[in-house]
């Protein structure tokens, strides 16, 4: 990230789990909590008391290398993985025992470190299947093919381009998904997840195999998409261009534990990180 541009940075306030909050978001419940969150597989503790409260417009990080359970922790929160122990709230409401499309339907809704479009259908179609938690025809109604059906047929096609538009991507709209350059269906998956219309969106390494420009442009996004839609982010990333210049809050993860919890600037200068991710160097 170009040193010359400066990201305003937001109070954080300690609330009373051990988390921060931006200021601007206090006065609501947290969007998304996780207390005391935990998961073993056999014997091994993938991941031990993590605890996150999440501001309704914040945009949080998780970062540490590959294997200390930061892709695990999001299986947690979408409930690909039932947790061991602790427990999981969206808007306040407890996880227990919801499918995944249950807590998409809640307002998560997330990418995935591994790109999983339709690649044989176009970048459109793959918009449109994130529409389906907002679908209020009946069967019958589609079926007979009703006057209902093809209003909202019509809606959906709007919006769909719509979010294109935020990527820049309308022109790609009738391409098949499988033909579009690696970045381009990064951000195809992103716009799926935004389609579903939720609370807080999970970005699992979202600047993956994008070069320096496509970072730049992903993390105005990210900001951009956060102010349209007024919706929290919390992102994996090993790209700490993107995690510092993005993220008011950022937390580290060692085997599946939190051990520094911070603005950008406060994890850059924290030792435990220097010493345990950064070789002893400070992030550039």
């Amino acid at each position: 990230m170009p040193s010359d541009k400066k990201r305003h940075r937001p109070v954080l306030v300690q609330v009373e789990t051990p988390n921060l909050i931006p200021e601007r978001d206090l006065g609501s419940i947290p969007v998304l909590q996780a207390e005391h969150l935990g998961i073993d597989f056999g014997g091994l503790t993938a991941v031990d008391d993590f605890n996150i409260a999440m501001g309704r417009t914040e945009i949080s990080g998780l970062i540490g290398p590959n294997g200390a359970g930061k892709t695990t922790i999001f299986n947690l929160l979408t409930s690909v993985y039932k947790p061991t122990r602790g427990t999981v709230l969206v808007d306040g409401y407890d996880t227990a025992g919801k499918s995944v499309a249950e807590v998409n339907r809640m307002g998560v809704a997330r990418t995935f470190q591994n790109i999983r479009l339709f690649n044989k259908m176009t970048v459109e179609e793959n918009v449109l299947v994130g529409f389906g938690n907002t679908m209020k025809t009946h069967l019958v109604t589609d079926m007979l093919r009703l006057p209902g059906h093809w209003k909202q047929e019509a809606e959906f096609h709007d919006r769909a381009l719509e979010l294109l538009d935020i990527f820049d991507m309308r022109k790609y709209a009738d391409t098949q998904a499988g033909n579009l350059p690696y970045g381009a269906q990064r951000r195809l998956e992103i716009l799926r997840a935004l389609a579903t219309g939720p609370k807080v969106l999970l970005l699992d390494e979202p600047a993956a195999g994008m070069n320096p420009a496509e970072t730049e442009e992903l993390m105005e996004n990210i900001q951009k998409i956060r102010d349209e839609f007024q919706i929290a982010i919390l992102l994996i990333e090993h790209d700490m261009s993107l995690v510092m210049g993005v993220c008011e809050v950022v937390g580290v993860l060692d085997y599946g534990k939190i051990i520094a919890k911070g603005t950008p600037e406060q994890i850059q200068n924290d030792p435990r990180v220097i010493e345990a991710y950064l070789g002893k160097q400070e992030v550039k």
